[in-house]
């Protein structure tokens, strides 16, 4: 198994220049992350501290968020929102050169809330084309673009892996995968096994958190272990993001040690 801690989610009581070192000291080599800046157009200065960090630790980013709004605030995405689709669109070049620099290749486009009075039509017209401009740029260097079914947000408009798959259907770009999490698509009401066995080959990333709580596997009743070995069976062969929710003073410990890296 091929673990990457999700070090947005996760080890978030240290700055986020300091999570790749604490990633590396718990026993692992690879990361993944939420837009780490407050801004889609970070400096140049900024993105060398974030890529000099991952390098100093000896940490692999496996993936990275475009960047998704205010994340606390309940935003989930600016892509397909009219208003804002200039954001994205400006991210796209920051999140290319960290890629560059780091050798990630995989990144998860939140496709972002219905905007109230806004037609639902022209949001999905506008995520579909800013999906097309993001997978063709990371596709000049192996690049893959997630698009994720989310719970949580009632404005969020895919919930189910169905719903994501449309919006991936009508992009019509290769390297646009379902980024599969186990976590929201059990909590809005999916059914994971058929999810798996109808997609798993063709999944582009795997994220987990326990049900109910959103906290560490074997927190509580999803068979995370039962869907992780059989996605593999039927072809998923990447990593195995770690995105839940601490509870307790050692986020790590169901992991042993020996299996982490």
């Amino acid at each position: 198994m091929t673990y990457t801690v999700n070090a947005s989610i996760l080890l978030t009581d240290l700055p986020v220049n300091e999570r790749p070192a604490a990633v590396a000291e718990n026993g692992f080599t690879r990361a993944e992350f939420w837009w780490p800046f407050p801004t889609p157009t970070p400096s140049d200065a900024e993105i060398q501290e974030f890529v000099d960090a991952l390098e100093n630790a000896g940490v692999q980013l496996t993936g990275l968020n475009f960047y998704a709004g205010d994340m606390p605030g309940g935003e989930r995405g600016v892509l397909s929102q009219p208003a804002r689709s200039d954001e994205f669109r400006a991210n796209i070049d920051a999140v290319v050169r960290i890629a560059r620099a780091t050798g990630c290749k995989a990144f998860n486009a939140l496709y972002g809330n219905r905007v109230e009075g806004e037609d639902a039509a022209e949001q999905d017209r506008i995520g579909v084309e800013n999906l097309q401009r993001a997978a063709d740029a990371v596709g000049e260097f192996g690049g893959v673009v997630l698009l994720e079914p989310v719970s949580g947000t009632e404005a969020y408009p895919l919930k189910t892996a169905a719903d994501a798959l449309a919006i991936i259907e009508r992009v019509g770009r290769d390297n646009v995968k379902l980024l599969a999490d186990f976590y929201h698509l059990s909590v809005n009401g999916d059914d994971v096994e058929r999810v798996i066995e109808e997609h798993a080959a063709d999944f582009g990333h795997i994220q987990i958190a326990d049900d109910p709580g959103r906290n560490e596997p074997g927190t509580g009743d999803l068979p995370l272990e039962q869907w992780i070995d059989r996605s593999r069976e039927l072809g998923y062969s990447g990593p195995v993001g770690l995105e839940y929710k601490a509870s307790q003073d050692d986020p790590f410990a169901w992991l042993p040690r020996e299996k982490r890296a």
